[in-house]
Formats: structure tokens, C-alpha cells, sequence
């Protein structure tokens, strides 16, 4: 099979190579995935950058894809065979990913892909769309509450408010950086879409909350943005974070204690079994039901992989970005 490796960090062009390696084989409850797209997810990146140590001597990167089982192992169940999936955490702790024309995975981690979805979509489910939905899920949910999306034209950020929206939430705001992230925003769903560029945003949120502040803040980013939200939240709130530009961050705690604020971090690979699978239910009825649109950014062949991760390093472009294997069939 032919797949994109690093065996050392580094900047893209550099580490990553295409090479071709022995086809894996599906052993003992595990599947084999023939896989026709690979995401790319910021986590990826710094991965591959050298933002986190490598734990092998060579390295497919990537969580999350789609394709047709090809294979299964000892105490799979053959009617598996044929069947179209997405997969996550394919990289997580382990050495071979997705960047590949085939993985091989415990089979519960790859799940049915509808046949109304297609596989470029099937490739921004594993992280983007699990993230999105687990923040607005976790701690009650987010029924008849006024949500703050930071980053609404992200990857995370396009799902979570399209999924705020269809878990009941009774008002939806959003900041981005410019026009067309706006009509992205807005055509996701946001109420209120606000330009963080030219615009105050504590004032705005206040306004348009008529005074009353949000329930909870979907924080892409808790160090750079804490200060804000601590003026936009209400008593009794909570932000719910699944990144940070700095790992040390300072919070000012009487502030956070006065106003009663929950703080849930998490990291979407680390998810206890309950919340990933009531998510994955609510993620599947959600897209058989046809209720979510999917931003792709940009699309690369395996052979471009460097090209890709360095579009996502770059920040080139709003939404996801997807790698077609050569088996791929789109």
C-alpha cells in the first residue's frame, strides 16, 4: 500500500514521504478499513511539527478517515464486511494512521458511515464533529440555553453551531475574523454573528443578550480568550474548552468563583466510552437525518499530504481539509 510516513519532526516537506509498505492484516477483533479520504486536524500538525514527542520510529499520522471494511479479524462479525465507515483515534498512541490506502483498527473504533454521506464528509467526523457535539452534550446539554461559539467559521466551530441549534439551544453567537467566515456563520445557523476584527465583542454579546450574558462559551481557545468571557458569561455559567493557545494560562479566580463559572476541559481522544458513544448516536441520527452541512476547505491527494498539512499549519482557509487515498472513488 502506498502512505505518507515521518520518522523524525519537522516542517512538512521535510519529514513527510510517500513510500510504499506491506498492506496490513486485520488480526483478532480488529477491522481493515480500505480507505478513500484522510482528515487533517490541527492536532495532527503540531504532532508532526514537533509540538509533542514522537513515540515511534516511524509514523503514519492522522486520526480520522473513511472507506469500506475489507477485512475483519478473528470475532468480527463478517456481515462487517463491505461496510462503509469513518474511524477515530486511528493515530492516537499508536503508530499507523489514516494517511494511508488502508489501517487496520479495533473494530470499535470505526462506525458506520450512512450511504447518504459521502466519504469526503466521512473524513471530518472523527475529531471536528465529535468535539463540537461532546461540548455542547457534556453537563446537561445546551436546551433553551444562549451559547457563545468563538471561532464560528472553524472546523469545531461550523458544527458546534449547527449543533447548538439542533440540540434546542435557545440563541446561538459566534465571532469570526472577516466576511466570509461571517457567511459561513451565518448560514450555519449562528442568530448572532459577530466580527471580533472591528467589533467589541463583550458589548455586542451583552446587547444582543439584552443584558443577560450567555450559558455557555464552546472555547476554542480558553488562554487568549478568558477575559472576555468572563464578561459575557452569567452566573451559574460554564465554558466548556478543547484548545489553548498557551499551556500555562492564567485565570483570575475570584472573578470565575463570584459568577459560579464551570470549567470543563477535555480532550476528545481521552473520552470515556458513555460520552463518546451517546455522541456517536447523536452524531448518526443527525447526519441520516440530513440536519448538518459540512465545510470542506480544501482537498489534496495522498501524494500531497506535506501540501495539506502545511494549508492547515498556515491557517489558508476555513473548515476542514481532506486527503484522497488513490483507491479513493469520489
Amino acid at each position: 500500500m502506498r502512505a505518507a510516513i515521518y520518522e523524525k519532526t519537522g516542517a512538512a516537506r521535510d519529514v513527510i514521504s510517500i513510500v510504499d509498505m506491506e498492506t496490513p492484516q486485520a488480526g483478532p477483533g480488529e477491522v481493515r478499513v480500505q480507505l478513500h479520504t484522510s482528515g487533517v486536524n490541527p492536532s495532527d500538525v503540531k504532532s508532526r511539527s514537533g509540538a509533542r514527542v514522537i513515540r515511534f520510529p516511524r509514523v503514519i499520522p492522522h486520526s480520522d478517515g473513511a472507506g469500506v471494511i475489507d477485512q475483519v479479524g478473528e470475532s468480527v462479525d463478517q456481515a462487517r464486511l463491505g461496510q462503509r465507515v469513518w474511524t477515530w483515534n486511528a493515530a492516537w498512541n499508536r503508530p499507523n494512521g489514516t494517511a494511508a490506502e488502508f489501517v487496520v483498527l479495533p473494530a470499535s473504533q470505526v462506525v458506520r458511515l450512512p450511504d447518504s454521506v459521502d466519504m469526503l464528509t466521512g473524513a471530518c467526523l472523527g475529531i471536528p464533529a465529535m468535539t463540537a457535539l461532546h461540548t455542547l452534550l457534556v453537563c446537561g446539554g445546551v436546551s433553551g440555553q444562549r451559547v457563545l461559539v468563538p471561532g464560528g467559521a472553524g472546523a469545531v466551530g461550523h458544527y458546534a453551531i449547527q449543533m447548538a441549534r439542533l440540540l434546542g439551544a435557545h440563541q446561538v453567537l459566534t465571532t469570526v475574523s472577516g466576511g466570509h467566515k461571517a457567511l459561513l456563520a451565518k448560514q450555519a445557523g449562528a442568530d448572532v454573528v459577530i466580527n471580533y476584527r472591528n467589533e467589541d465583542v463583550c458589548e455586542r454579546v451583552m446587547s444582543e443578550t439584552n443584558g443577560y450574558g450567555v450559558d455557555r462559551i464552546v472555547e476554542v481557545n480558553f488562554a487568549a480568550n478568558i477575559e472576555t468571557s468572563l464578561k459575557v458569561l452569567k452566573p451559574d455559567s460554564l465554558i466548556v474548552t478543547y484548545g489553548s493557545n498557551a499551556d500555562d494560562i492564567k485565570a483570575p479566580f475570584y472573578s470565575l468563583a463570584l459568577k459560579n463559572v464551570g470549567l470543563q476541559f477535555f480532550i476528545l481522544y481521552n473520552l470515556d466510552n458513555a460520552s463518546r458513544q451517546s455522541a456517536t448516536i447523536e452524531l448518526t441520527n443527525m447526519l441520516e437525518k440530513g440536519l448538518l452541512q459540512h465545510n470542506i476547505a480544501s482537498i489534496f491527494t495522498l501524494e500531497e499530504t506535506a501540501a495539506a498539512h502545511e494549508w492547515v499549519e498556515q491557517d489558508k482557509g476555513a473548515g476542514n481539509v481532506v486527503i484522497k487515498t488513490s483507491v479513493a472513488n469520489l
